[in-house]
C-alpha cells in the first residue's frame, strides 16, 4: 500500500474508529509481525512455534494501533515493534516454559559476576567466574548456551520503570506513552538509558561488539558469527554473557527494578 493511502487511512481511523478500517491498518502492518516473531523466535527452543508467537504478536500490533496517535512525531513502525514484542514476550512468561534449573543457573551466573565485579572492580574472565562457581569453562560455557536457547533474555525485556506502574520500557529505543508521561517518568527513562549506556561501554570488547551489532545494527547471530569468525553458538554465549552482565551491573540503579522471577 502507498504511503499516501497508509496516511488516508490513519486519518479515517483517527477521526471515525471504524473497524473495517482498523482491519485494513491490520492488514498493513502485518509483516512486522512476522519480523518481530522471526526475530524472538530465533533464540527460543524448537517446541516453541513461532505461529504462537506471530498470534501472540498480533494481539500487540492491534494494540497499538488501537493507541497510536498519528499526530505525534513518532513512526508507527518504532512504536508498534515496541508493543508487539512486550505482547510475545507477556505470553511467553506467562506460559513459564524455561525449566525452573536454567532460571536457577542464570540467577547463579548473574549474582557471581556482580560479586565478582563489586570485588575485583573490572570485569571477571571466563575462568573468575567458573571458578567462583565451581565449575569448569567448558561447563559454564555449556550453562550460558542452554541459557541463551532457552531465555528470551534482551536489552528490551530487562527492565521496567517503576513509577509507570510496571509498563515495560524498551532501552534501545524507549516508547513514550499515547498519554503523554508524567515528568518523573521521563527523568526515570533518562537514567535508565544513560546507566544502560554507562554500563555497555564497560563491557568487555567482545561483548561489547555484540550487543552494538545485535541491537543497533540488527544483525542476525550467524552474521555477527562471520563478523567476528566464531560460531553462531559462540555469539550466543557472548550475547548471555554480556546480559547477565549488565543485569548484575545494574542490579542497584535506583532508575528501574527487575523483570522476571
Amino acid at each position: 500500500m502507498a504511503q499516501d493511502e497508509t496516511q488516508a487511512l490513519w486519518r479515517e481511523y483517527a477521526k471515525t474508529k471504524d473497524q473495517g478500517v482498523r482491519d485494513r491498518l491490520i492488514l498493513t502492518y502485518a509483516p512486522l509481525v512476522k519480523y518481530v516473531a522471526g526475530r524472538l523466535g530465533s533464540g527460543l527452543p524448537a517446541h516453541v512455534d513461532e505461529n504462537d508467537l506471530v498470534s501472540y504478536g498480533l494481539l500487540g500490533l492491534i494494540g497499538a494501533i488501537e493507541r497510536f496517535d498519528p499526530e505525534r512525531e513518532i513512526k508507527f513502525e518504532t512504536y508498534a515493534i515496541a508493543r508487539i514484542k512486550g505482547a510475545i514476550i507477556d505470553e511467553l512468561r506467562a506460559l513459564d516454559w524455561v525449566p525452573r534449573s536454567v532460571r536457577s543457573r542464570a540467577r547463579d551466573i548473574e549474582r557471581a559476576i556482580g560479586e565478582l565485579e563489586r570485588k575485583l572492580h573490572r570485569a571477571p574472565t571466563d575462568e573468575e567466574i567458573a571458578e567462583k562457581l565451581g565449575v569448569s569453562t567448558d561447563e559454564l560455557d555449556e550453562s550460558l548456551s542452554e541459557i541463551g536457547r532457552s531465555s528470551i533474555a534482551a536489552l528490551d525485556e530487562l527492565w521496567t520503570i517503576s513509577s509507570t506502574g510496571g509498563d515495560q520500557v524498551a532501552l534501545i529505543d524507549t516508547i513514550e506513552d499515547t498519554q503523554g508521561p508524567e515528568p518523573q517518568t521521563e527523568l526515570a527513562q533518562t537514567e535508565l538509558k544513560e546507566a544502560l549506556g554507562e554500563a555497555i561501554a564497560r563491557l568487555p570488547e567482545r561483548e561489547k561488539l555484540v550487543v552494538t551489532l545485535y541491537y543497533y545494527e540488527e544483525l542476525t547471530l550467524r552474521e555477527i558469527g562471520e563478523v567476528l569468525g566464531v560460531t553462531e553458538s559462540r555469539v550466543s554465549q557472548l550475547h548471555t554473557k554480556a546480559i547477565l552482565r549488565l543485569k548484575a551491573r545494574l542490579a542497584g540503579s535506583p532508575a528501574r527494578e527487575p523483570l522476571g522471577r
